[in-house]
């Protein structure tokens, strides 16, 4: 049976989410705040973290920081606020998802078994072709690096998932909705600013090699082996 941790300081929201993770089959454990997600997870082990982000005694952010030290374990992220900067503080801490509230606790289950089953089968499937290489970018797949000038660069599980996908599908045009559904692993629900702002990281961490990147105006974006 799957375990998961439900963190949140409002009661009706870990009761709600927790009614129906048990229906789905979890093993659920709740915790009120931070400090007491910590204390959980020191002493368990669980197969994914829903975690609120405003709570006393210490935040979701604090937590999840904290929890990655010694855990790998998925992490997705609940909020008020859909701001971009918090969106980017979550997955610059290698969030898995980020889930705005009010929000539709069939999705957020459809979005912890989609990251569940992905987790277990491995996030993209095998190919001839592992490794691409353009001036001083050198994406190796089989090897799950990315070298930029000659030094390797670290990102987030899912900026790797992202840059791997599309330098596998280079020169074809993804649309939003089939790179989420792709790397993600669940139905694009019409929100779009998930992928975005990993898109934005993921140019980031590319720096001068980021413009390999190329939005596509109301369809998506599309990797460009050569620039």
């Amino acid at each position: 049976m799957k375990r998961i941790l439900i963190v949140d300081d409002e009661p009706h929201i870990r009761h709600l989410v927790a009614k129906y993770a048990k229906f789905e089959g979890f093993d659920v454990s709740e915790a009120e705040n931070g400090m007491e997600a910590l204390s959980l997870c020191r002493d368990n082990d669980y197969d994914i973290i829903i975690m609120d982000i405003m709570m006393p005694e210490l935040d979701g952010f604090s937590a999840s920081r904290e929890i990655r030290r010694s855990k790998d374990v998925p992490i997705i992220l609940l909020s008020a606020r859909g701001e971009e900067y918090d969106r980017i503080n979550g997955f610059e801490l290698g969030a898995d998802d980020y889930v705005v509230k009010p929000f539709s606790p069939k999705e957020l289950m459809l979005r912890v078994n989609a990251i569940l089953k992905r987790s277990s089968t491995g996030a993209l499937p095998p190919s001839a072709s592992e490794v691409f290489q353009s001036g001083g970018l050198v994406i190796d797949i089989k090897a799950r690096t990315v070298t930029v000038d000659g030094e390797r660069i670290t990102m987030t599980p899912k900026e790797y998932d992202l840059i791997f996908y599309m330098a596998r599908n280079a020169g074809i045009a993804l649309s939003r909705e089939k790179l989420i559904c792709d790397v993600w692993g669940f139905d694009f629900y019409g929100d779009d600013r998930t992928l975005d702002t990993h898109v934005k990281l993921l140019r980031k961490s590319l720096g001068a090699y980021g413009n390999h990147i190329v939005t596509l105006r109301g369809v998506g974006y599309r990797f460009e082996t050569k620039i």
